[in-house]
């Protein structure tokens, strides 16, 4: 592939004036439609990316997943505080192509770029951190495996943004051309599908969330949320903790089935009421009256893994728990009042997971992708069915639309499909 002459490519780009778009549907059932109407992206022509350093290579996506937290700029989904003062404004810079969770062939490397070859078949890390940035000497964070705490995410010559995808920079996968660092891709084995080796993001996601914060042997865990981070997290808990009971809180009919055959037992979520008292009625936590919303005490639950960080869910994590159980935060989502009285009176901790690092499983450290594909080719993992839709770059909309209406689409994972005419 010839880099030398700078050309234009047709993208997804967010950070500029949208479109004229009439919503289909029901937008007052469905508001996310109201909001995709007016989200800041369009598919436009940008320049065709370049080597930002020696070391990085030029990749060809070929299966793109939509994450949540992508779907949650481009549906403007901030949360029910306003607030003008978030830090991570720092770590971002716009306009941005989008799209971190991907799998991509090589199609050329920088001069100083080593380990990969023209032609293989890659997944994306995506942190911009020390080492994609040309850092050096790394930070202690990096040194550690910890990329996702990198002290260097808005280190020049490239653009503030914490991963592919929030830098306009490091542009991600919603195009036909993506960058990235030699150290940022992982070679995808032979047997494992693409279907498959997409999920790699999310399911090191919710890796390091667990392995962070493991349940006890012979325990209960409640895995809130029945998305792509709660898909994984049930996949990881009944693979690499056998012995733990695993409750799942899904509030769609294509997650729910997904969720038990997974080996989870499945609640409803809502109303919030309900979800307390199943949780405990499952558990053996003792239930106590309330005018309000009840608690669980003595609670029977160790860990709550949340993926999806929202009021009412944190609410009623904290008043499953059992004393001095934990609740892990793994989703994103904007700010929120909660009523945190079982925080203290509990004494529960209540931690916050980002994304991935290097990672120990069965006595084995490695990164959390390279986890994910040696679980998947030795068959310990199979998340078959967690991919439900995918669409061709042009039909974005429609993407988001799945999305947007999953009560009826049945969508768990949405991915663009670069390989040719999406499904």
């Amino acid at each position: 592939m010839a880099l030398g002459t700078l050309a234009l490519v047709e993208a997804l780009l967010y950070g500029v004036r949208p479109e004229a778009w009439e919503p289909p549907g029901d937008v007052e059932a469905h508001p996310l439609l109201g909001s995709l109407a007016k989200a800041p992206m369009r598919l436009t022509e940008v320049a065709d990316p370049t080597f930002l350093l020696p070391d990085w290579v030029i990749t060809t996506p070929r299966l793109t997943g939509i994450c949540g937290s992508d779907s949650k700029q481009v549906f403007m989904d901030w949360g029910e505080v306003a607030t003008p003062d978030n830090p991570m404004k720092a770590f971002f810079s716009l306009p941005q192509v989008l799209g971190h969770e991907v799998v991509a062939d090589v199609v050329a490397t920088g001069p100083e770029a080593e380990g990969l070859e023209v032609g293989e078949r890659v997944v994306l890390n995506p942190w911009l951190s020390c080492g994609p940035r040309g850092v050096s000497p790394r930070c202690p964070a990096c040194e550690g495996g910890d990329y996702s705490l990198c002290w260097n995410f808005a280190a020049p010559p490239i653009a503030p943004g914490i991963h592919t995808g929030t830098s306009r920079d490091a542009s991600g996968g919603y195009a036909p051309l993506m960058p990235a660092h030699d150290s940022m891709l992982y070679k995808v084995p032979d047997g494992v599908p693409d279907e498959l080796a997409v999920f790699a993001d999310p399911f090191a996601v919710s890796l390091h969330a667990i392995t962070r914060h493991p349940p006890t042997p012979g325990g209960r865990v409640m895995v809130y949320g029945a998305g792509a981070l709660g898909s994984c997290a049930t996949a990881i808990l009944r693979s690499l903790y056998p012995d733990v009971d695993v409750l799942v809180v899904a509030r769609f009919g294509a997650q729910a089935a997904l969720a038990r055959s997974l080996g989870a037992t499945v609640i409803g979520h809502e109303p919030a009421s309900r979800v307390v008292e199943e949780a405990a009625a499952w558990s053996g936590g003792v239930l106590q009256p309330a005018d309000g919303l009840p608690m669980a005490y003595p609670g029977g639950i160790g860990v709550v893994y949340d993926t999806i960080g929202k009021r009412e869910t944190f609410e009623v994590g904290a008043r499953v728990l059992e004393a001095r159980g934990t609740l892990v935060k793994a989703g994103v989502h904007g700010p929120t009042f909660w009523e945190d009285t079982p925080l203290y009176f509990k004494e529960i901790s209540f931690v916050g997971s980002n994304a991935f690092g290097f990672e120990e499983i069965d006595g084995v450290r490695q990164h959390g992708i390279a986890h994910y594909l040696d679980l998947v080719a030795s068959g310990r993992v199979d998340l078959t069915g967690m991919l439900t839709h995918t669409f061709p770059l042009a039909s974005w909309r429609d993407a988001f639309v799945a999305l947007a209406t999953q009560d009826e689409s049945g969508a768990i994972k949405v991915a663009f499909d670069q390989r040719g005419a999406g499904a």
